[in-house]
């Protein structure tokens, strides 16, 4: 009887809680993160442009794509030369 109870009540509290009011936020509330995000934006229809991008031949840029791709691989194991010439018996 006290777990259903306890369910019970429980359960009213849940319900109950979303009721709540949201909290009152400034006006101005997100205007830091837009205004940052068009600080970053170079060029706004950068979009629209479907020219293919000059500079780079399809070898260089696989290459460079490879290369950036193995920077995020764990690196490999390096042997220690600390005990170099010292026998292990």
């Amino acid at each position: 009887m006290a777990r259903l109870f306890f369910s019970a009540t429980l359960g009213a509290m849940l319900v109950l809680g979303g009721c709540s009011m949201s909290p009152q936020v400034d006006r101005q509330f997100g205007d830091s993160v837009r205004q940052a995000q068009a600080q970053q934006t170079l060029n706004l229809h950068a979009g629209d442009n479907r020219s293919p991008v000059n500079g780079m031949d399809g070898k260089a840029a696989e290459s460079v794509y490879e290369n950036y791709q193995k920077s995020f691989r764990a690196p490999e194991a390096q042997s220690s030369s600390l005990g170099a010439g010292l026998s292990t018996r």
